[in-house]
């Protein structure tokens, strides 16, 4: 028992340690003032403090995209990397969503919109909107995002009506100290904060106090015969605010209502009536700040499924997001500060976007795009991040079967190219690969792409949460089958079996999605046989001595000279066909020859300059076509039946050849499965080149 106090002493004192000193303890204005000259920022409104929170966290510049990456959506450092997002476009509408707030932290106009995420199902705008909520809660825990607001104190002493259980009041809608001064004295204030502010921005204040306080201000001055700082000093309080979506501070998600009983009370706020008793129904003490935009106030507002609302519950958003003001029920006009983000999926945006109705609401939105991932490496982390947060079975997981099912996913969301270039090419492109000496204009394929789509590409097609659902299909369907391991081939069969029964997929989309599959079983085919071809004819040695012999022809070519035989030592011209051999593995025309010939003779350059000898291992193509054309040398040699004969599995051999695709990342049985499919691959292809 001792011990277990002894732990929980332990975690009482780390509590206590990562809350703010000041939390709970109460400040005076002057002591206020002081803060807010030796740090001004303490004073910034919310579209400044939300977008110094990014920067806050950390930022990468990604130069060949012309993005800025921030570390808590990369790395997400405050919850140890389990929340990470992947992929180019992803990063390009996070980074779109942050310049937009930067840019409503100088005034330029996005203060006053609704920042609305759209995106198809499963893109990962709810979780990034999530993340910035948690993310806000931590930086309002740091000195750097400290924010603080006021409570009226002693009420009773001076209001006669007051009730005793309101003696202590929190500014309601939770406002900075600052609105306590008139607006000429917060004005020669701010100018003095402004003055000795280090900032791309401007920090204004010009609201007015909320009706509540409005009211105590007004009672408590004319007791104290107008004397503002006799107010302060004897009833007003300065604490800290520490944002808390759980307790409703500072941050509020809003979701939508079914339409009959849809309420704008649910967002300005509604009369309480166990005080109406007290105070009567015009009070304004009698009213309930409980409105999700008098929550969110000093903060962020979350509207999930935003465009769902019916179109009258919307037109509060109009005053909200342009005039920044609410309007409750037999109220005054309240001033709010606060970032509003909305989210949708496509077909409610079609629909209101195409409502004459809805001219005003769309006029104040900024729409930002948030795509489905277009990198299947990158798609392919995230099945991978959802594993790793999850009780996975001991299952091993075969190479390429992630890859292959973000490649499924990226297939299904490209727009399809014209001219020359594949689909499975343009996902190479996008994927930054360069696909077999092809000259692929990768910003050319996402130009004609933005002309195809209907909105933009990669807002449609089958989402990660699809895929996933049926990787973990897969991986209980393996457990059930006393399977150790996870192979493309079953995941495969998983996606073409609950295409058609998905509901998140249109019917008519179904038999282009299995044309795609067949695609992505095709690049595997090639992918799994690489790897068989690796296990059964790799041999570094003599793949370093056919490079360094292409690389004495090339040499001798491009200086249009002649080479030493090997075997009698005579000079003659480059050997023309032994050089095709090689290139024919990459499929590099006649007519492109010389190009990729020079591209390799400047590559062994620049590693000569800098003291490196030539290794064919670190540059990919050579070593590709190396590959290949050693295994063509040796196929002829080789027992293709013993590759799909399940009665050889203990032929020392085989065993050699299991072993050599463990070492490339397969598990046992992983090797043994795809030993079979290649090797029968491969075996009917000797049999039709034979014929």
């Amino acid at each position: 028992m001792t011990g277990e106090m002894e732990t929980l002493a332990d975690l009482s004192r780390e509590y206590r340690e990562s809350v703010p000193g000041d939390l709970r303890e109460a400040k005076s204005f002057d002591w206020y003032l002081d803060e807010l000259y030796d740090d001004p920022r303490i004073a910034r409104n919310a579209h400044q403090r939300v977008a110094d929170m990014f920067d806050h966290y950390g930022t990468e510049y990604d130069e060949d995209a012309g993005v800025v990456e921030y570390l808590m959506a990369s790395d997400d450092p405050v919850h140890d990397g389990e929340n990470v997002f992947y992929g180019r476009e992803v990063h390009e509408a996070i980074h779109e969503f942050v310049n937009k707030v930067k840019s409503g932290a100088r005034g330029l106009g996005p203060e006053k919109r609704i920042k609305l995420l759209l995106g198809p199902v499963g893109s990962g705008k709810s979780h990034f909107d999530w993340m910035v909520r948690r993310y806000f809660e931590d930086y309002t825990m740091t000195d750097a995002g400290r924010m603080y607001t006021f409570r009226w104190t002693d009420l009773c002493d001076v209001i006669r009506d007051q009730d005793p259980a309101d003696d202590v009041v929190t500014s309601p809608m939770n406002q900075d100290p600052i609105v306590l001064l008139p607006q000429g004295q917060r004005d020669r204030v701010l100018e003095r904060l402004n003055d000795a502010l280090d900032a791309p921005y401007t920090i204004r204040n010009e609201q007015s106090l909320d009706p509540a306080s409005e009211f105590y201000m007004d009672e408590l001055l004319a007791h104290y015969d107008d004397d503002l700082q006799a107010v302060i000093e004897n009833h007003v309080e300065v604490v800290r605010l520490v944002a808390s979506e759980n307790k409703r501070q500072c941050v509020e998600t809003f979701e939508p209502k079914d339409k009959k009983n849809q309420d704008e009370t649910e967002l300005t706020g509604d009369v309480n009536y166990s005080k109406i008793a007290i105070y009567g129904e015009s009070d304004p003490r009698a009213f309930d700040y409980s409105g999700a935009f008098c929550n969110a106030n000093r903060g962020l507002f979350s509207g999930e499924e935003l465009l769902k609302l019916q179109r009258e519950f919307l037109y509060d958003f109009l005053h909200a997001s342009q005039e920044q003001t609410i309007k409750p029920k037999n109220n005054p006009r309240i001033d709010i500060d606060q970032v509003i983000v909305g989210r949708t999926n496509m077909p409610e945006y079609r629909e209101k976007k195409g409502d004459e109705k809805m001219e005003a609401f769309n006029d104040r939105t900024k729409r930002i795009d948030f795509p489905y991932v277009l990198e299947y490496e990158q798609e392919a982390e995230i099945y991978r991040k959802m594993l790793s947060n999850a009780d996975v079975p001991d299952m091993h997981i075969e190479p390429h079967a992630m890859e292959m099912a973000g490649l499924f996913g990226v297939l299904t969301r490209i727009e399809e190219p014209d001219g020359t270039v594949s689909l499975v090419q343009k996902a190479k492109a996008y994927n930054g690969e360069i696909d077999d000496g092809d000259d692929v204009d990768v910003r050319k394929l996402r130009e004609e792409a933005e002309e195809k789509a209907d909105i933009a590409e990669g807002l449609d097609g089958v989402s990660a949460r699809f895929i996933g659902d049926e990787i973990a299909e897969a991986i209980m369907d393996s457990t059930h089958r006393g399977r150790g391991y996870l192979s493309p081939l079953s995941v495969f069969t998983h996606f073409g079996a609950n295409i058609e029964n998905h509901g998140s997929i249109p019917e008519e989309n179904v038999d282009r999605y299995l044309r795609y599959l067949e695609l992505v079983r095709e690049e595997y085919k090639e992918r799994a046989i690489d790897d068989v071809r690796h296990a059964l004819a790799y041999d570094l040695d003599e793949i370093q001595r056919q490079g360094e012999k292409y690389m004495d022809h090339v040499m001798a070519y491009i200086d249009d000279a002649t080479v030493e035989d090997e075997l009698t030592g005579r000079e003659q011209e480059p050997d023309e066909t032994f050089l095709r051999s090689v290139e024919e593995k990459l499929e590099v025309p006649g007519d492109r020859k010389d190009d990729f010939r020079q591209e390799v003779s400047n590559w062994v350059s620049r590693r000569a300059r800098e003291g490196r000898g030539f290794d064919p291992q670190e540059n990919d193509r050579l070593r590709r076509a190396l590959e290949r054309k050693l295994w063509e040398d040796k196929k002829h040699n080789i027992n293709f039946s013993a590759l799909v004969s399940a009665n050889e599995l203990d032929d020392e051999e085989r065993n050699a050849w299991v072993e050599a695709l463990v070492d490339r990342g397969y598990s046992r049985d992983g090797a043994a499965e795809v030993l079979e499919f290649a090797g029968a691959e491969v075996a009917k292809s000797e049999l039709e080149e034979g014929s």
